[in-house]
C-alpha cells in the first residue's frame, strides 16, 4: 500500500512538471531568454571586431629638465621632491640666475644640499609635466594597426585601479616602430615591428593617475 502512494505521488508529480512546460508564458519567457541571450552575444561580437586590445601600455609624461645657461653655484633652491609647481614658478638659484618652471607639474628630482657647482646645460632640478600624460600602447603591425587612427574613441584601464574604465581618444599613431620592439613571426622569420599607440585624455578628470602606471588600452576603430 505504500508503494502505492509513493509511486502514485511521483506520477503525480511528473505530471505537474509537464503541465508547468506546457504553459505559454513560460514558453515566452524561455524565447525572451533566448533572444535576449542571442542579443549579447551578437553586440558583444560586434564590439571586439571594431575593437583593437593593446595590452602592454603605459601612462606617461614628459620630464622637463631645468639647467643653468651659465656655469655656477647652486646659492638656493625653492622646491623639494613631490612638490607640484605652477607654470613660470622659481625653482632654483644658480649663481646669480634664477631658474623658473616654464610648464608646471611635479618635482621628481632636485637636490638635496645647497653650493655644488653646475654647468651651462647641466640637470639641476626634474618636473613631470603632468598636464601632457598620456597612455601610450606598444602595438604589433599584424594586431590592428592599420584600423588605428587618431581621433578614435578610446578607453583603459589601470592596473592599479582594477575594475575602473577611462576614456580617451587616440592622439597619434607613431610612423616610425619601435625598434626595441621588433617581433619574429617564426613561420619566415620576418620581422614584425611594434608602433607606439598614444591616447589623450582630460588628466584632471582622474587626479589618481601617475606617470609610469601600467595600463591596458582599447580603440574602437568603427570600421
Amino acid at each position: 500500500m505504500h508503494e502505492e502512494k509513493k509511486e502514485k505521488s511521483i506520477h503525480e508529480t511528473v505530471s505537474k512538471e509537464k503541465n508547468l512546460f506546457k504553459k505559454p508564458w513560460l514558453h515566452s519567457l524561455f524565447s525572451f531568454v533566448v533572444i535576449f541571450g542571442l542579443l549579447g552575444l551578437f553586440l558583444f561580437w560586434q564590439v571586439e571586431k571594431n575593437s583593437v586590445f593593446i595590452e602592454n601600455s603605459n601612462l606617461e609624461a614628459p620630464i622637463i629638465n631645468l639647467a643653468p645657461s651659465a656655469p655656477g653655484v647652486l646659492n638656493a633652491l625653492y622646491v623639494k621632491e613631490g612638490d607640484v609647481v605652477t607654470p613660470n614658478s622659481p625653482i632654483a638659484l644658480v649663481g646669480s640666475e634664477t631658474i623658473s618652471a616654464k610648464d608646471g607639474g611635479v618635482i621628481s628630482y632636485a637636490p638635496e644640499v645647497l653650493g655644488s657647482y653646475f654647468s651651462p646645460g647641466q640637470t639641476v632640478v626634474s618636473i613631470v609635466n603632468v598636464t601632457e600624460m598620456k597612455v601610450v600602447g606598444q602595438l604589433e603591425e599584424t594586431k590592428g594597426l592599420k584600423n588605428i587612427v587618431a581621433g578614435q574613441r578610446a578607453t583603459f584601464s589601470v592596473d592599479a585601479f582594477p575594475g575602473k574604465t577611462y576614456e580617451g581618444i587616440v592622439d597619434e599613431v607613431s610612423p616610425v616602430s619601435d625598434d626595441t620592439g621588433v617581433l619574429f613571426d617564426i613561420s619566415d622569420q620576418r620581422p614584425i615591428e611594434k608602433f607606439d599607440v598614444k591616447v589623450r585624455f582630460n588628466v584632471s578628470d582622474y587626479p589618481e593617475l601617475k606617470s609610469g602606471m601600467s595600463a591596458k588600452i582599447t580603440v574602437y576603430t568603427n570600421k
